[in-house]
C-alpha cells in the first residue's frame, strides 16, 4: 500500500482535467495551510453569530418573537444555501483560481456583518442576512475540491483536515464574542480589556470586517501559484451538463436526502442552544452571561478539533457508512438528551459530546458523495451536498413556531428526532464498503 501522504509528488488521479506533480513540501503543505487557516476564519465569523443574534433576539430595540427569529437563520441559511450552487459552477470554471475564490468570501462575509450590524429593523436584519449567507458558500466548494484532487488517495482524511479547520473556529469564535460582549472579571491585580472595553453585539459585528480583510489579503498570498490545475468546465452549458449527469449516478439523492435531514436538525441546535442558554429563566432559558454561554458552544467544539480526522481517517480505512451510522445515532440521542438535561454537569457533558460529531458528519458526507461520483467535478459535488442543506433552510422557522407554542427546549426534541430519521434512511443507502487508498 502506497502512502502518498508522504510521498513527494501527488497526481491527479481523479476525475477530468490535468494536474502537474507536485512537491508536498513546495506546494501540498502551503495549500493545505492556507486552506485550513481561511476555513478557520470563516468559521469563527459562523460560529459567533448565532451567539450575537441570540443577544440581538433579546435586545429590546427589536423585541423578536422567537418565530421571527427563526426567519433571521432561516433566511441566512436559504441564502448560504442557495448561493452554492454558483459557488460550485464558479469552483469548476475557474479551478485555477481558488484563491482568489477564497479571499472573496472572506471579503464579503465581513462586509456583510457590518452591515448586520447597522440594523435598525426586523427588515434591515433580513435584507443583510441574505448577503451574509452568501461569504460562506463562497469557500467550500474551490476549498474542498482543490484538497480532494490533490490528495485523492486520502480524501477523506484531507476533507476532515478542512473540517478541523473549521472546528477550530467553531471553538474560537463564540469564545471572543463572549469575551469581547462581557465585562470580565479582574485578575488579581490585571484588569483584562473587556473589563474596560465591553462591545455591544452589534458593535463587535460592525468591527469584525477588519480581521475579515486582513484574512482575505493573507489567504490569497500563501495560495498565488500554488494550484496548477486546468479548468474542466469552459462554459455554463458544460458545468450543468456535468451536473445532470452527477444526479443521474446511483446513490447521489440518498446521500442529498440524508445530508439535508442531518441539517435540519443541526440547523435547529445551532441557532436555538444559544438562545436557550442566555434567556431569562422566565423564558424558558438559563439566563447565563454571554461569556460563560461562549464557553459551553467552544467547549462543543474540542472534541470535534479530534474527532474529524480520526472519523476521516477511520473511513478512508473501513468505509463512509461503517462510520456515519454510530456517529448519527449518538448525535440524534444527545441532541434528544439536551431537552431532557437540567442544568449542571450533564448539560456540559452533553454538549461537549455533541461537538464530537457536529461537523465531523459533513466532511464524511462530502468524502461519500466524492466516492459516488467517482471522482468527476468534485466542486460541483461538494456544491451538491451543501446545496442538501437547502431542506434545513424551513427548520429555524418551524423551531421558532415550535418554541412559541411550547417553550424553548421543544427545539432540541424536534432535532434528535429528525437526525434520528436521517439516520435510519441511511441505513437503507447503498455506499462503498471499502475504500481504495492506493490512489
Amino acid at each position: 500500500m502506497s502512502d502518498k501522504w508522504n510521498s513527494s509528488e501527488f497526481g491527479n488521479t481523479s476525475g477530468g482535467g490535468t494536474q502537474k506533480p507536485i512537491n508536498l513540501k513546495e506546494g501540498g503543505k502551503k495549500l493545505v495551510s492556507a486552506i485550513v487557516l481561511g476555513h478557520s476564519v470563516s468559521h469563527v465569523f459562523n460560529s459567533s453569530l448565532p451567539l450575537l443574534l441570540a443577544m440581538m433576539k433579546t435586545d429590546p430595540r427589536f423585541n423578536l418573537t422567537a418565530t421571527q427569529f427563526g426567519v433571521v437563520g432561516g433566511v441566512g441559511k436559504g441564502a448560504s444555501d442557495a448561493t452554492t450552487m454558483v459557488a460550485g459552477y464558479l469552483g469548476e470554471r475557474f479551478a485555477n483560481r481558488p484563491g482568489a475564490m477564497l479571499s472573496i468570501s472572506l471579503i464579503i462575509m465581513g462586509s456583510s456583518y457590518f452591515l448586520l450590524g447597522m440594523a435598525p429593523s426586523f427588515w434591515w436584519l433580513l435584507g443583510a442576512m441574505l448577503l451574509v449567507g452568501i461569504g460562506p458558500s463562497l469557500y467550500h466548494p474551490p476549498a474542498i475540491a482543490e484538497l480532494s484532487k490533490r490528495f485523492p488517495g486520502r480524501r477523506g482524511f484531507a476533507v476532515s483536515l478542512h473540517g478541523t479547520g473549521g472546528s477550530i473556529g467553531e471553538m474560537l469564535g463564540p469564545f471572543m464574542a463572549g469575551l469581547l460582549t462581557t465585562e470580565t472579571f479582574k485578575v488579581g491585580s490585571i484588569i483584562t480589556i473587556t473589563y474596560l472595553i465591553a462591545f455591544e453585539w452589534n458593535e463587535l459585528l460592525k468591527i469584525s470586517v477588519l480581521p475579515a480583510l486582513i484574512f482575505a489579503v493573507l489567504v490569497y498570498l500563501m495560495m498565488r501559484n500554488v494550484s496548477k490545475e486546468t479548468s474542466e468546465t469552459s462554459s455554463s452549458g458544460e458545468y450543468f451538463k456535468g451536473l445532470r449527469g452527477l444526479l443521474k449516478v446511483k446513490g447521489i439523492w440518498g446521500l442529498i436526502l440524508v445530508t439535508g435531514l442531518s441539517d435540519m436538525g443541526l440547523s435547529s441546535v445551532t441557532y436555538f442552544l444559544p438562545l436557550y442558554l442566555i434567556s431569562a429563566p422566565g423564558d424558558g432559558g438559563l439566563g447565563k452571561d454571554t461569556l460563560t454561554v461562549g464557553f459551553f458552544l467552544a467547549g462543543a467544539q474540542v472534541a470535534g478539533i479530534i474527532a474529524q480526522p480520526v472519523m476521516g481517517w477511520l473511513s478512508d480505512m473501513y468505509g463512509r457508512k461503517i462510520v456515519l451510522l454510530p456517529a448519527m445515532t449518538f448525535l440524534g440521542i444527545l441532541f434528544i438528551g439536551l431537552y431532557f438535561t437540567a442544568d449542571g454537569y450533564l448539560l456540559v457533558l452533553n454538549v461537549f459530546a455533541m461537538g464530537a460529531f457536529l461537523y465531523s458528519l459533513h466532511t464524511v458526507f462530502i468524502a461519500a458523495a466524492m466516492d459516488v461520483s467517482g471522482g468527476k467535478s468534485q466542486a460541483t459535488v461538494v456544491s451538491l451536498i451543501y446545496s442538501a442543506s437547502l431542506l434545513g433552510t424551513a427548520s429555524p422557522i418551524f423551531t421558532g413556531l415550535l418554541i412559541d407554542e411550547f417553550g424553548l427546549k421543544s427545539a432540541f426534541l424536534f432535532s434528535g428526532i429528525i437526525s434520528l430519521l436521517a439516520t435510519i434512511l441511511l441505513f437503507s443507502i447503498k455506499l462503498p464498503m471499502s475504500v481504495d487508498i492506493t490512489d
